[in-house]
Parts: structure tokens; sequence; C-alpha cells
């Protein structure tokens, strides 16, 4: 049974929090990719839960000391504790950020079952970011960072990435 919980956040937080992108996808805010858990204020702080995309990732540093830069950019202090569980999943990503990612020209990640298929090259299911087709073949299971794939179109001939399916 899997549990979802829903993020914690000062709705009046979310403008500074939308400012910070994930440096390995800069077109992506924290929020698209839902790795905040928490965003609150208490006495004149700015608390911070961060979810990694996966244990490990080094781009969490960065965020980090990112969030803190543009909280204290608006006269805030951040603190930022990085959460570790529950896990994050790409299910925590929300639906402007898949959009986002596709348009940026990253596939964005199937269901679970469907990722296991493609990624073992059994079933032609991501769709190409460049022309749109399933045509597509795995080229490696690890692309520019452990969470994408590396794909190649074989319509167009075009290589992408396929964000892989985290749950």
């Amino acid at each position: 049974m899997t549990v979802e919980l829903q993020p914690n956040i000062d709705i009046s937080l979310v403008p500074i929090l939308e400012s910070v992108s994930d440096p390995e996808i800069p077109v992506l805010s924290v929020l698209d990719m839902g790795v905040i858990r928490e965003a609150i204020q208490e006495g004149g702080v700015v608390k911070i839960k961060l979810t990694p995309t996966y244990s490990g990732c080094p781009a969490m540093d960065v965020i980090g000391d990112d969030l803190k830069k543009a909280f204290s950019e608006k006269g805030k202090t951040a603190i930022v504790e990085l959460v570790l569980a529950p896990a994050w999943t790409t299910d925590w990503m929300s639906e402007a950020g898949t959009i986002k990612l596709e348009a940026y020209g990253i596939a964005a990640p199937l269901d679970a079952i469907a990722d296991k298929e493609a990624l073992l090259g059994n079933k032609k299911l991501v769709k190409c970011t460049n022309c749109g087709s399933t045509n597509t073949h795995v080229v490696s299971q690890f692309g520019s960072t452990a969470c994408k794939a590396l794909f190649k179109c074989d319509d167009c001939q075009e290589p992408f990435d396929y964000f892989k399916c985290l749950k």
C-alpha cells in the first residue's frame, strides 16, 4: 500500500519556491519536481523539508543553497532539511512539470510497469520528444543523469532523454 502525502506549503512562499530551478533540468522549479514536502514560516524563519529524487542526488546540495539564497534575497532566513522518507516518486512531479519536461526535450515518465517494459526493450512505449513517434528504442538505461535513460527515435533518428519512473 502506498500512502501519498500532500506537501504542506505556505501559499505565501510559493512565488519564491517557484523561482528556484532544478539545476539538472532548469525549466522545472522545485515545486514542479515535487521535491518540496514542507515550507512553513515559524518565528520569522522559513523551514523547508526537501526530499531528493533519489538518495545521494548531487543536485540536492545546490537546490538547498539556491533555496536559502532565494529567501535571503527576500529578507528571509531559510533552514533546509533533507527528508528521505517517504521516498520521492515521479508521481510527485506536477502535471505542469511533465508538460515542461517534454517541451524541454525530455520524455515524461511512464507508469512503473510500462517503464520497465520500455527500459528492457520489450515494448516501444516512450514517445519521441521531437516527432511524437513511439517507434523508439533504449540506447542506454543511464542518460545524462541517473534519473534519465537515453532513447533514440527510429523514425526521425533523434536521440532524447527519458525521465525514468521512480516508485
